[in-house]
């Protein structure tokens, strides 16, 4: 008998989940900030979060609408060219975002932080680990994370280019179990719906087929700057770390409480393995390594037979020049590769740690970033 997962297994089973909303639906169509759409999904967002034990979930909102209703503020009927015209229509609409949202949330009894990211923040290493802690620790604290990319700063050498793929890098980043992509349109169709009636609604696919691609159009409106095919390279991407993907109607009446309850709304792309799997087997893929550790005899046998962090006071030797968040192999005393991992902090630090208890680390090196030298979740065995 088949243990694969149904689409409803899929939904209902994930707790982690990243909700991107686009500019058409959070500024009514250019119109300015609709807060009574904006209210809905907040209301939502704090019952998926009021669970408690296996029912609560951990939500972040990617949103879009800072340039959108900084052209409102400013009087711009049409989405500027020029790149500092944006980022001071980005600047000017993000002040009236992040209230809405914080207003919002706060009226459902949920706190709210702002983080802004750009594509140098997910490129760079030791910055990507630091974006991934500072996102944890205020889910670990039930504090809901509103993303969205930094318009007011950023240039096209540095640009994400869309809040869709913005979701995916975050689901990404966090290993989120799902992203709910919700939109002017009902899913994915074989074809426009806008253009032509017979359009049918695509219920399932694989997230990564390449059909997909081709049934996608181009932008979806003068407001906003994606349209459905960055939404279905977007649930490309995210499968890539284990994350499924639905694209549905934002106006869609509770669309995050029936999905999380496992009614099928929308379009599913299912991603191809858990994240687990995923993120595990991109650990292990990797070819460059910046160095190594090597391990006492009782730290390799706790990697071996468990998978568990490696902590300081197990490491014995330190090889290569490496920085926090690179990818180093992990050895036994007799030289045998037993894992890989993104490691914690950097191999002159590492070199001060050898062999001491964690407790130590702010001591010795006057900060402490986390208390493991390599995570548990960026780590893979290999042997």
């Amino acid at each position: 008998m088949s243990t694969e997962p149904t689409p409803s297994d899929v939904l209902r089973s994930a707790r982690r989940i990243i909700v991107k909303v686009g500019s058409t639906l959070v500024t009514n169509e250019g119109r300015g900030l609709d807060a009574a759409a904006v209210g809905e999904w907040c209301r939502q967002l704090a019952l998926l979060e009021a669970g408690s034990g296996s029912q609560r979930r951990e939500v972040v909102m990617v949103s879009s609408g800072a340039i959108a209703e900084g052209m409102k503020r400013l009087g711009w009927a049409k989405r500027p060219s020029v790149v500092s015209e944006l980022q001071a229509a980005a600047a000017v609409g993000q002040m009236g975002l992040a209230q809405m949202y914080e207003t919002q949330l706060a009226a459902h009894g949920l706190r709210s932080a702002q983080v802004l990211l750009t594509h140098a923040d997910l490129a760079d290493r030791e910055r990507y680990l630091n974006a991934r802690a500072t996102l944890l620790t205020l889910l670990e604290h039930r504090v809901l994370p509103v993303i969205n990319e930094n318009d007011s700063v950023i240039t096209d050498e540095i640009r994400v280019g869309d809040n869709d793929t913005l979701g995916a890098l975050v689901a990404n980043l966090i290993e989120a179990d799902l992203l709910v992509i919700l939109t002017d349109q009902k899913g994915l169709f074989d074809a426009d719906p806008r253009t032509n009636p017979a359009a049918k609604l695509i219920t399932e696919a694989h997230a990564g087929n390449p059909a997909l691609e081709e049934m996608a159009g181009g932008a979806g409106s003068a407001i906003g700057k994606g349209g459905m095919l960055t939404k279905v390279l977007a649930a490309r991407r995210a499968a890539g770390s284990g994350a499924s993907t639905v694209i549905a109607w934002g106006r869609e009446p509770d669309v995050l409480l029936r999905l999380a309850a496992g009614e099928r709304i929308g379009t599913l792309l299912v991603a191809p393995q858990h994240k687990t799997q995923a993120r595990k087997q991109w650990i292990a893929d990797h070819l460059q390594l910046s160095g190594a550790l090597t391990v006492d005899d009782g730290a390799a046998t706790r990697l071996r037979r468990s998978g568990a962090s490696l902590l300081p006071v197990g490491v014995i030797g330190v090889t290569g020049n490496f920085v926090r968040g690179d990818a180093i192999a992990i050895r036994d005393a007799a030289g045998v590769e037993i894992a890989r991992g993104l490691v914690n902090y950097s191999s002159n630090e590492a070199r001060l740690l050898l062999r001491q208890p964690s407790s130590k680390i702010a001591e010795l090196l006057g900060y402490a970033a986390e208390p493991e030298m390599v995570h548990r979740d960026n780590l893979a065995l290999t042997h």
